[in-house]
């Protein structure tokens, strides 16, 4: 089991940035590759961005690239997502997620089917 707690989340202005922190306890989490998606009001969730148990591949979701960056720090065992240049339309509930290490997953990154573990989501909200 991997337990997923996400923090950072809050209020600001269109424009401004935060950094969302997603910490990892119990099983290995330098070998999981993790995730951020996210889910606004009355949509279905979907991907934002992705990054490899190595942290060497990164992915991320046309809405978000060039504004966002995911990283992690397997020391720490945490993953982030700093979020800069936000818009009102990155208003969502954040979710983090974890997934075994899988050869699928550099193709089906994208897809919470990859993903074992789910956080309980931070809501960031951008007001314009």
């Amino acid at each position: 089991q991997v337990q997923l707690v996400e923090t950072g989340g809050g209020l600001v202005q269109a424009g401004g940035s935060l950094r969302l922190s997603c910490a990892a306890s119990g099983r290995t989490f330098s070998g999981a590759a993790m995730g951020w998606f996210r889910q606004a009001p009355g949509k279905e969730r979907e991907f934002v961005a992705a990054i490899s148990w190595s942290g060497g591949t990164t992915y991320y979701a046309n809405s978000v690239k060039g504004r966002f960056i995911i990283s992690r720090d397997n020391a720490k065992n945490t993953v982030y997502l700093q979020m800069n240049s936000l818009k009102a339309e990155d208003t969502a509930v954040y979710y983090c997620a974890a997934g075994q290490s899988r050869t699928s997953w550099f193709i089906g990154h994208s897809g919470e089917s990859q993903y074992d573990y789910w956080g309980q989501g931070t809501q960031v909200t951008v007001s314009s």
